[in-house]
């Protein structure tokens, strides 16, 4: 019988132990008769066959994963093109049938259509593993998030200092602080003037508290301030300050100003001088005056 398989393909003998070699390997003496076969035709099948059995085995341990419809379509129309081609239709259950009872020898349609089957389930078994190992999508990295401050942050200010008003009221409160009225003298310029005066020996600090003190001009004549002091000579009473009583004013806190120390506080007084004030007054203008208890 005429041989019709092309010339690059196996024949009968070749195919046989080609895929034993395969399958179970081959004895001393087999793989003898392989050698002096056509070896370029051999190693070519070979490499085949091998590659479609590690594809085989490694898709029966592989994991079970769902293949998309488009690929599953596709491989499932590539199958059906091969295994319905003229030449490569295969009896799987005839070449189990046969391996099973040992035949010496194989069809050549079922010895060419088991090589066509080991490689069209290569084809399918790298496709799929083609799929599976497909690099994983990247992750996305989040956008970087700038948290703005709610509110703009204040800056902190300085504190206020107190009005001569709360530093009069504070030592008003100390049980330390010396308390004198201050009454009105029978020059012109004293109707009705009422006052009083604060002073803290310990801070040398003191404040007048006047009501009905006259407005004066500055240009002319301001009022001066004098502190009595029992253990000075009472021809020199020491400078407390000169100050000012503006139009439109009926009542006026003034601090004190000591311009030497004053050890025993014995009175107070506030006469009208020329601006600037005095170092030593006559006394002629006396409008207010108040003695210690």
């Amino acid at each position: 019988m005429k041989d019709s398989r092309p010339p690059d393909q196996p024949d009968e003998a070749m195919l046989d132990l080609l895929i034993k070699q395969v399958t179970e390997g081959l004895s001393p003496a087999e793989q003898r008769a392989l050698d002096v076969l056509d070896s370029e035709v051999a190693s070519a099948y070979a490499r085949d066959l091998e590659r479609a059995a590690a594809a085989v085995t490694l898709a029966g341990g592989g994991a079970q994963q769902a293949l998309p419809t488009a690929l599953a379509d596709a491989l499932a129309r590539q199958a059906s093109e091969h295994f319905t081609s003229a030449d490569r239709v295969v009896d799987l259950s005839k070449v189990r049938e046969a391996k099973a009872a040992q035949m010496p020898a194989m069809p050549r349609a079922s010895r060419y259509g088991a090589y066509g089957w080991l490689a069209a389930a290569a084809s399918l078994v790298l496709a799929i593993f083609g799929w599976l190992r497909s690099p994983a999508p990247p992750v996305p990295i989040p956008p970087v998030v700038q948290v703005v401050p709610s509110q703009p942050i204040k800056p902190v200010e300085p504190p206020v200092p107190p009005t001569q008003e709360e530093e009069r009221a504070a030592l008003l409160a100390k049980s330390d602080s010396l308390k004198i009225p201050l009454a009105a003298t029978k020059d012109p310029a004293a109707a009705g003037v009422q006052g009083d005066v604060v002073w803290d020996p310990a801070t040398q600090r003191g404040f007048m508290h006047f009501t009905g003190l006259k407005p004066n001009d500055p240009a002319v004549h301001q009022y001066q301030i004098w502190i009595f002091d029992g253990l000075r000579d009472k021809r020199y009473p020491v400078d407390g300050g000169v100050f000012d009583v503006p139009a439109n004013t009926s009542e006026v806190v003034i601090p004190i100003r000591a311009g030497l120390m004053v050890h025993k506080p014995a009175a107070f007084a506030v006469t009208v001088e020329k601006p600037g004030g005095v170092v030593v007054s006559g006394r002629e203008h006396v409008v207010a005056l108040g003695a210690a208890g």
